[in-house]
């Protein structure tokens, strides 16, 4: 039953691109069944009734012929109405019977239903019949018949979509429950239970799937956190080394090869530094040290120490509760990507509580956009084809610390379709309105 519903309704709804509920296609498919069975039901109880009624009407018939036959005996007459002697009218495989000296009833098909004959032979060799019609009470018992099963089939399909309704309801019910829990999860809530959220007293398949989520969430949580605890291990074991090193080249007499040892000790200290504040920020243990300041005078400042040829424009002011250390981390972040992957001029908006940086370079790679930022890739190699993945990384770990949220979009003339380059890459900075309360209170959107 299953595999025929699922071939002949949902098959051809997904076809057509509609998209069924699990409680329509549970109604729908106990609906079928039951008009099935109520009509598989219907014709056995409408033929049994029908068969038991013309057995009824030929026993009769043949009662009355075999009165009629021993009236006939005794004083010549069969006194009875409709009994006829050797009626012309007889049919064949009925007289065939009769002359091989055996009494019989027929059933032939009239006009205004089915004919009942009865026949038996007579001493002289005379056949004595009996034709009478179905009655018109047995006509309307029938009637009545079929009307109450029409009545009971509808009614059967109609309770049948009813429970169908609900029993898919309820499980769609917890299905979507799982669901909605299961993306909490996803986005990074490690509180969140998929067995709690679905909730119920009875237990079915149900809770079997929000078992195996919940523990598959549990040890993807333990791989993360274990791998976590492993990077920022390794970055803070290599701190003193690479402090070392680059103490070390510092003291190295000048020349080209001690520039060279320089820049990359340099490089790397800053690799392992970028790497232990990750580890800081997945750890969910930074917290935001708030002031009050003016963004557009902030930034304006920022900007104008950090790269003076970085154009900033302030479109309104406002006054926001942030942690300007981290506002400054997110913003030079920001503009370094900037700087590396696009091309000048580099613009800087302010309006609000929203900073917007804009390059005119090729714009972000796709996966970029549709997963955001990920440590240690740099998408493709036309924007990206140096660095760690970091930058970006870390600006948006510091973002969800202030509770603001960072997206990332290309700009594309209006109307141009996606094969056509992007004429640079905006990134934006939406503060909150009231200042965090804990880390991660505003998550990051996805990128728009």
């Amino acid at each position: 039953m299953r595999g025929m519903f699922r071939h002949l309704i949902p098959g051809r709804l997904e076809r057509a691109g509609i998209r069924t509920g699990l409680r329509w296609k549970l109604s729908a498919a106990i609906a079928l069944v039951g008009a099935l069975v109520a009509v598989a039901l219907s014709l056995v109880v409408h033929n049994a009734a029908r068969v038991s009624m013309l057995d009824n009407a030929r026993d009769l018939a043949d009662e009355r012929v075999q009165i009629a036959q021993r009236n006939v005996e005794q004083n010549g007459r069969p006194n009875f109405p409709k009994i006829q002697v050797d009626d012309r009218n007889l049919p064949p495989a009925l007289r065939e019977k009769v002359e091989e000296g055996r009494r019989a009833t027929y059933v032939s098909d009239g006009e205004g239903g089915p004919d009942i004959w009865a026949a038996v032979p007579l001493k002289d060799g005379r056949i004595l019949s009996l034709h009478t019609g179905f009655t018109d009470r047995s006509t309307d018992i029938l009637n009545d018949l079929d009307q109450a099963l029409v009545i009971g089939s509808i009614a059967v399909v109609l309770g049948g979509s009813a429970l169908g309704v609900l029993i898919g309801g309820h499980l769609s019910r917890r299905l979507r429950k799982a669901a909605t829990a299961a993306h909490q999860v996803a986005k990074g809530e490690p509180d969140v239970r998929v067995r709690d959220a679905i909730g119920g007293v009875v237990r079915d398949e149900t809770d079997d799937l929000a078992s195996a989520v919940d523990a598959m969430a549990d040890a993807l949580q333990q791989r993360l956190e274990a791998e976590r605890r492993v990077t920022a291990d390794i970055a803070h074991e290599l701190r003193t080394p690479v402090t070392g090193l680059l103490t070390a080249a510092e003291l190295l007499p000048p020349g080209r090869p001690t520039e060279l040892v320089l820049d990359r000790a340099k490089a790397m200290r800053t690799l392992v530094e970028d790497v232990l504040e990750v580890a800081r920020l997945d750890g969910a243990s930074e917290r935001a040290e708030l002031q009050d300041l003016l963004l557009g005078e902030f930034v304006s400042r920022r900007v104008a120490a950090k790269d003076p040829a970085v154009e900033v424009r302030v479109v309104h002011e406002s006054m926001v509760t942030t942690d300007p250390r981290r506002l400054e981390r997110v913003l030079f972040n920001l503009l370094a990507n900037a700087a590396r992957h696009g091309s000048s001029p580099i613009q800087v908006t302010v309006e609000g509580r929203v900073i917007r940086v804009r390059d005119h370079g090729p714009g972000f790679p796709e996966d970029l956009l549709t997963e955001g930022p990920l440590r240690f890739r740099t998408g493709s190699a036309d924007r990206a084809g140096k660095g760690h993945g970091l930058g970006l990384t870390i600006a948006a770990g510091q973002a969800r610390v202030l509770g603001a949220r960072l997206t990332f979009r290309n700009v594309r003339p209006a109307g141009a379709p996606p094969h056509i380059p992007a004429e640079g890459a905006v990134a934006v900075l939406w503060l909150p309105e009231h200042a965090p309360t804990n880390t991660g209170s505003y998550p990051m959107m996805p990128p728009s």
